[in-house]
C-alpha cells in the first residue's frame, strides 16, 4: 500500500481500547459522584453545617447532594453542544477534567468551624461542578461505545460505560470502609474523609491518558463527511425531537429513583433508624452492589437478542412490584435488609444495562450527544435529585411503606413511557435521522 493510501485511511479504535476508555471514564466519574453521596450522609452534616438538630443537618446536606442533578442538564447542553459540533473525544476529556477538579477541591475545603457559612456555599459550588462534568461525561462515554459497536452488539458495547457505576460505587464504598477500619472516629472526621476526594486526582490522570489515545467514532466521522452538523444541537433536540426527549426521560425515571433509594437513602436510614454502624451498612451495600454489576451484562445480552424495549418493560414491572414489598422486607432484621438491597440492586442492574443504549438510539447522530445526555440527566432531576430527601421525609412522616409506594409510582410511569415508545434494536445509527 502506498504512503498516500495509508495516510488517507482513518485510524480505527480497537474494541479493547474503546471499551476500556468508555469504562474507565465513567468509573472515575461515578467514583467521584459516590464519594460525595457517601460523605453527604456520613460527614458533611457534621462538618459543613451549623451544629443543631442532626436530622436537619442531614436534610441540608442531602439538599447539596441534589445540586449536581440540577447542574447535569446544563452540562448536557454545554458538553453536548461541543460533542455534537466538534466531536466525542475532545468533549469527553473536558468533561472528565471538570468533574475531577471539582472533586479534588472538595477534599481541600475548610469546614464550617473554620469559615462559617462559606463552607456549605463552597461545597455547593463544587457539587455543581461535579454535576456539570457528569452531565457531559455519561452521554459521551455511551456514544464512544455504541458508535464503535459492530452490528447486533450495541447493547453489549453500551453496557461497558454502565459498568462504571457499580465499579465506582465499590471503589468509593471500599475506601470509606477501609478508612473506617484503620482510623479512629476522630481521625476520620479530622482528615480521613478528605483522602477519597484527593485520591481522585490519580484516577483522573489515568482516565485522561486512556481518553487521549482514542480516535473519533466512525459514526460521528461519517456525520461530518455528510455535513449533518446542526448549529445549536439543544434547540434542534427540543424543536424536532421533543417526543423522544420526553419518553426517554420517563423511561430512565425508575432507574434513578431505585438506585438512590438503595444507596443514599438506605445508608442514611440504616445508620439512623435501623441502628447499623457506618461500617456495618457499607459492607451490606458493597455486597449488594456486586449483584448490580453482575446483572448489567446479562440484561445487555438479552436486550441485543430480544430488544431493549421488551427488556425494560419486564424489569420495570418487577420494580413496581418490589416497591410494594420494600418496607416489610427492610424491617425484617439483617436478613431482610440484605435481601432488600440485593434484590433492589439486582433490578437496578437489569434496568441499567440497556438504558444507555436505548437512550442513545432515540436520536440521530447530529444531536445524539446532546439528546441522550439531556434525557439521562433530566431523568436525574426528576428521579434522583431529591429522591433521598423525599424518601427521608416520607419515612419520617408517613412510614417506610410510603417510600416503597414512591418507587412503585416511578416504575409505573416508566412502564407507561416504554409502552408508548418503539423498539430501536435494529436501527442503523448512521441512517436514523428522526
Amino acid at each position: 500500500m502506498s504512503d498516500a493510501a495509508s495516510s488517507s485511511t482513518p485510524p480505527v479504535n480497537s474494541p479493547r481500547t474503546v471499551l476500556f476508555a468508555s469504562l474507565i471514564g465513567t468509573t472515575i466519574e461515578f467514583f467521584d459522584f459516590y464519594i460525595y453521596a457517601t460523605a453527604a450522609v456520613l460527614v458533611f452534616p457534621t462538618l459543613f453545617f451549623p451544629a443543631g438538630d442532626p436530622a436537619t443537618a442531614t436534610l441540608q446536606s442531602l439538599a447539596t447532594f441534589a445540586i449536581a442533578f440540577i447542574a447535569r442538564p446544563i452540562g448536557s447542553a454545554v458538553f453536548g453542544h461541543y460533542g455534537d459540533r466538534i466531536g466525542r473525544k475532545a468533549t469527553l476529556v473536558a468533561a472528565l477534567l471538570t468533574m475531577g477538579i471539582s472533586t479534588v477541591v472538595i477534599g481541600l475545603l475548610p469546614t464550617y468551624a473554620a469559615i462559617g457559612m462559606w463552607a456549605p456555599l463552597l461545597l455547593a459550588l463544587c457539587r455543581f461542578g461535579q454535576g456539570l462534568g457528569l452531565g457531559g461525561e455519561w452521554g459521551g462515554a455511551v456514544l464512544l461505545a455504541t458508535e464503535n459497536a459492530p452490528p447486533g452488539k450495541r447493547a453489549w458495547y453500551g453496557m461497558f460505560p454502565q459498568l462504571g457505576a457499580p465499579i465506582g460505587f465499590i471503589l468509593s464504598g471500599g475506601i470509606f470502609l477501609l478508612l473506617s477500619d484503620v482510623l479512629t472516629n476522630e481521625q476520620f472526621f479530622s482528615y480521613g474523609w478528605r483522602i477519597p476526594f484527593l485520591a481522585s486526582a490519580v484516577l483522573v490522570l489515568v482516565g485522561l491518558y486512556v481518553r487521549l489515545k482514542i480516535t473519533e467514532t466512525p459514526v460521528f466521522a461519517q456525520a461530518l463527511k455528510n455535513h449533518e452538523r446542526v448549529e445549536v444541537p439543544m434547540f434542534t433536540v427540543f424543536r424536532e425531537h421533543g417526543r423522544a426527549l420526553f419518553l426517554g426521560t420517563v423511561i430512565a425515571l425508575a432507574t434513578f429513583v431505585l438506585f438512590y433509594l438503595m444507596t443514599v437513602f438506605a445508608l442514611s436510614w440504616g445508620t439512623s433508624a435501623l441502628g447499623y454502624t457506618r461500617a456495618e451498612f457499607l459492607k451490606i451495600q458493597l455486597f449488594a452492589v456486586l449483584f448490580f454489576g453482575l446483572m448489567i451484562p446479562l440484561s445487555a445480552v438479552y436486550a441485543d437478542k430480544r430488544g431493549r424495549r421488551r427488556t425494560l418493560i419486564i424489569v420495570s414491572a418487577a420494580i413496581a412490584a418490589f416497591g410494594l414489598v420494600l418496607a416489610p422486607m427492610m424491617q425484617a432484621g439483617t436478613v431482610g435488609v440484605v435481601l432488600t438491597l440485593v434484590l433492589g440492586l439486582s433490578l437496578m442492574g437489569l434496568t441499567y444495562g440497556p438504558l444507555g443504549t436505548i437512550l442513545s438510539e432515540l436520536f440521530p447522530t447530529s444531536v445524539r450527544y446532546t439528546g441522550s445526555s439531556l434525557t439521562f440527566n433530566l431523568a436525574g432531576i426528576f428521579g434522583a435529585s431529591f429522591a433521598p430527601y423525599i424518601a427521608t421525609w416520607l419515612a419520617k412522616n408517613h412510614g417506610l411503606q410510603f417510600v416503597g409506594y414512591y418507587l412503585t409510582a416511578a416504575a409505573l410511569l416508566t412502564l407507561g413511557a416504554l409502552l408508548l415508545s418503539r423498539e430501536t434494536k435494529d436501527d442503523d445509527l448512521v441512517a436514523v435521522q428522526s
